[in-house]
């Protein structure tokens, strides 16, 4: 494996490349598999386009499908989304690290800045200790929303102790990875009412998608939150503040909503208008039919899809600590300070430019792809922009246009589901083979902005 491994990382000049080279290669395997008579119910070779849309929704963790998960896909089949749901979820290049740990119990320099590139590790000494905790805590979060789940599903619903087992591991798998695969046509929309469940995949996704170096520092430090990193700070602070939003805005707009919040009692519409606001950090579940919301409920939904959870976690999107350091740069900047500074701490200016540059490119793929989309199909702006904003943000969220967009339009998602899993910034840098270092300064000249 570390042979195999260090062969596959030479060919590459960029960390990143290897990322992009690994995940690439997942979605390839998964295409293949998928493809199998066994994968399906029917026993039926699985149509390409929808063995690589799903292929590349698992190992994105993003969770739009073109089939129906449970009806489509046999037992074989949705064993192997989970798997790719899995390994999406915790990174190629981790993956990699722990089977070359497990069998060698050594590194070489090139695999372990592979993995590091993945895991965002500040350290490369860092990477056997982080990916060991990371696979841990996976295992562990897992196995406990499992349990719940199983529980719930076996006492509560009456299903067989086999099949209760199946559907609570399935779902812990897809709640912690922020992935939106449900083996129900309707998602979670029967268990709308239901906290056991519903709080148990909401605490999965936002514990998944907060980020491992937040959520190990968390356990560390939790009682004393003066000593945060900035990171953390950021992190928790802007979730806080998304989630508290969110559910305020679904509450406000959906509130007498017929076909969404309005049968349900009080308990039950704060509870499922926070379980709507979880789900765009990149889960994909959904309670209420989404395609039935108003046109401002999706609005708020895109926001948040766009936005996605924690750095170095299993969400997607452009990320909270993004959305975080924009506005202190923006901050500061009305204030006319020369240096961005959080806390007691200053932004390196490098830091600064990676939140433009992601924020831009994330603005300008959207733009681009609902652009082509609307071309491409007869579905109108808020339909289209809504999928491509999900699949962007690995959100899985859909107003129910995925099966009906065509060959070329769901093509189109994949490419935006690869990019969204991998961030915009990592595609570029694994592109840019030449890098080179400039040794001299170019006169400064002032350029009118605004």
């Amino acid at each position: 494996m570390m042979l195999g491994l260090s062969s596959f990382s030479s060919k590459f000049r960029h960390p990143a490349q290897v990322v992009v080279a690994g995940f690439g290669l997942a979605v390839a395997i998964g295409t293949v598999l998928l493809s199998l008579p066994i994968s399906t119910a029917s026993g039926e070779p699985s149509d390409w386009v929808a063995a690589v849309f799903t292929s590349t929704s698992a190992v994105s963790v993003t969770g739009l499908a073109v089939v129906d998960t449970e009806g489509h896909w046999s037992v074989f089949g949705e064993v192997v989304i989970a798997g790719l749901v899995q390994v999406g979820g915790l990174g190629i290049m981790t993956m990699a690290t722990l089977f070359t740990l497990l069998l060698s119990g050594r590194l070489g320099l090139r695999a372990t800045i592979a993995a590091q590139a993945e895991t965002k590790t500040l350290s490369t000494s860092d990477v056997r200790r982080v990916v060991r905790k990371v696979v841990l805590f996976s295992l562990v979060c897992e196995v406990v929303a499992a349990v719940l789940l199983t529980g719930r599903f076996v006492i509560g619903y009456g299903e067989p102790f086999g099949r209760g087992v199946y559907l609570g591991a399935f779902h812990s798998v897809m709640a912690f990875n922020n992935a939106g695969f449900a083996l129900w046509p309707d998602s979670l929309m029967r268990f709308v009412t239901d906290p056991w469940i519903c709080l148990t995949i909401a605490i999965a996704t936002i514990v998944g998608g907060l980020g491992f170096p937040v959520v190990f520092e968390l356990a560390r430090t939790w009682r004393h939150p003066r000593k945060w990193t900035v990171l953390t700070r950021i992190t928790v602070g802007v979730t806080v503040v998304l989630l508290s939003l969110g559910t305020l805005a679904f509450l406000m707009t959906e509130w007498r909503n017929p076909e969404t919040l309005g049968p349900l009692d009080d308990p039950g519409k704060l509870l499922a208008a926070f379980f709507t606001a979880v789900m765009p950090r990149s889960a994909g579940f959904n309670t209420l039919d989404i395609s039935e919301m108003y046109p401002s409920s999706w609005l708020v939904t895109e926001l948040l899809m766009f936005i996605g959870g924690g750095s170095a976690g299993t969400a997607g999107g452009l990320k909270v600590t993004t959305l975080g350091l924009l506005v202190f740069v923006v901050w500061a900047e009305l204030r006319g300070e020369s240096r961005v500074n959080i806390g007691h701490r200053r932004l390196p200016e490098a830091t600064q430019r990676q939140a433009v540059t992601i924020t831009t490119l994330g603005v300008a793929l959207v733009a681009a792809s609902t652009y082509v989309l609307l071309a491409l199909t007869p579905h109108g702006l808020d339909q289209v922009l809504f999928e491509v904003v999900a699949a962007f943000g690995t959100a899985g969220l859909s107003t129910g246009i995925t099966a009906s967009v065509g060959t070329a339009g769901q093509l189109l998602l994949v490419v935006l589901m690869f990019i969204g899993r991998l961030g915009p910034l990592t595609l570029g840098s694994a592109l840019a083979l030449n890098r080179r270092a400039r040794h001299y300064e170019l006169p400064e000249e002032r350029v009118i902005v605004g």
